[in-house]
This record gives C-alpha cells, sequence and structure tokens, in this order.
C-alpha cells in the first residue's frame, strides 16, 4: 500500500471514499426524480465534504427480501468523495437524515453506500398497504 507522498503545492489529501448509489426507480421499478435526488446529494457532499463526483448511469439489480427476493433493476448513477473519518463524524447527523428522507421519499426497499471500502445499507420497510413477503 501506498503512503503518503510528499507533494508541493498539494493541500488536501483525503484517503476515506464514501461511495453513493442514486437509484433511478422505486422498490416498485417506477421511475423517480433521479436528478433532483442527484443534485442534492452532489449539494449535500459539496458543502459537507467539499466535493463529489458523479458518474454516468450504470446498470444494476438490488434483491429486496421484504419482498421475497424481487429483484429491483434500475439505472443506477454513482457517487464518489473522498474525505475523512474525522469529517464523515463531523457531518453524520445530516448525511444519515439525508440518506433516510431520500430514501423514504423515494419509496426505496433500501439506500446504499460504500464507506472506506465496506459496503453498508440503510433498510425501509415497505410502505403501509404494501404486503411485506418474508
Amino acid at each position: 500500500m501506498a503512503g503518503i507522498v510528499d507533494i508541493p503545492g498539494v493541500v488536501k489529501a483525503e484517503s476515506v471514499l464514501l461511495g453513493l448509489f442514486i437509484p433511478s426507480s422505486d422498490r416498485d421499478m417506477k421511475p423517480i426524480d433521479q436528478a433532483g435526488w442527484e443534485q442534492a446529494a452532489l449539494e449535500l457532499l459539496g458543502t459537507c465534504f467539499g466535493g463529489a463526483t458523479a458518474f454516468p448511469k450504470g446498470r444494476g439489480v438490488w434483491r429486496d427480501d421484504s419482498q421475497g427476493g424481487k429483484l429491483i433493476f434500475d439505472e443506477t448513477i454513482m457517487l464518489h468523495c473522498y474525505t475523512s473519518v474525522e469529517a464523515i463524524e463531523k457531518n453524520l447527523t445530516e448525511l444519515h437524515a439525508f440518506l433516510v428522507k431520500k430514501g423514504q421519499e423515494t419509496n426505496q426497499g433500501a439506500v446504499g453506500f460504500v464507506l472506506d471500502g465496506t459496503y453498508m445499507e440503510i433498510r425501509f420497510p415497505p410502505r403501509q398497504g404494501e404486503a411485506a413477503h418474508e
């Protein structure tokens, strides 16, 4: 593993990667406002962590176990943000609130993100009136 190299002019070096998956559909495979979610996420990550990059759509799938293992296909946008543990701890309440809000507003089964190489999910139960199939 490479260590930090002293490079003249470098004033910032962050090594913790925060990756966020922005879905294109809800858990019923209905389209959502992906562009709005992407913009809001870029604004949050820019404000809290100094910047982020959104990568073009890729084809993705997620297994919704609360719907009997139903496969949810979508065109996911991936956001990458390099930061530090200290910055994440400082902004954790705002980051968590954003992820929960977006997950609930867009009827997600889960919001997935990667923190320093570890995939994590915040899961949401089906909305009232929707049957769970576990």
